[in-house]
């Protein structure tokens, strides 16, 4: 446990820009990396580390190192977690009374609970990419949520982590910043509505 606790104290802002500079000629792969071990060490700082990312290799190119890896743990997450959940330990959680209750939650709201939740730079992400799985959610559902959402997120800390001295000594743009939130929130559950219609209201619909 000290072991542990000794490399989060070793995480900090300064230490994970000067190991990115460091490495940089192995190109977007440092950056990449981080943002990947973050669906399987949760204690990770995800606004620390997206926004050094975006600091470092600029917010384009920080953004989307960022991106490519939040996907891809959340995706290796989702799949590995499908695959063992006939075991008896998923088995003998999932079937605990409030796990229960949750999960008829999530397998009802699946694509509303991954989508919100991605959205938040801190969270239990690894425990939203797990009961997605649980519950058979579609890996395509999963995935247009889980791209979406955490697009949102990644840009919004990278755009604020890109030039953090600017908000600090302007702070009304995180007006804007919430606005685009706003926004991303709207259009997607209009987009989730018109992709979650059951059969019949579809042909009413053509008609």
């Amino acid at each position: 446990m000290t072991g542990v606790l000794d490399i989060m104290s070793m995480l900090t802002e300064e230490n994970m820009r000067h190991m990115l500079e460091r490495y940089r000629e192995f190109g977007p792969l440092p950056g990449i990396l981080l943002t990947f071990m973050k669906s399987f060490i949760p204690p990770l700082p995800t606004l620390v580390i997206v926004g050094v990312n975006a600091a470092v290799y600029g917010l384009w190119l920080g953004f989307l190192y960022s991106w490519i890896g939040m996907i891809s743990g959340c995706l290796v997450t989702f799949l590995i977690v499908r695959k063992v959940s006939s075991y008896p330990y998923f088995t003998r959680w999932a079937l605990k009374p409030k796990v229960a209750k949750s999960m008829i939650w999530v397998r009802r709201n699946a694509f509303s609970y991954v989508f919100i939740l991605s959205l938040f730079p801190v969270g239990p992400f690894v425990v939203v990419n797990t009961a997605a799985a649980l519950v058979r959610m579609r890996l395509s559902s999963f995935l247009i949520a889980v791209i979406v959402g955490k697009g949102i997120m990644v840009f919004y800390v990278s755009y604020i982590g890109h030039d953090l001295r600017s908000f600090v000594e302007h702070p009304i743009q995180l007006v804007y910043v919430l606005a685009f939130i706003a926004a991303s929130l709207f259009i997607m559950k209009k987009a989730e509505a018109y992709f979650t219609r059951t059969p019949v209201e579809s042909n009413n619909t053509v008609k």
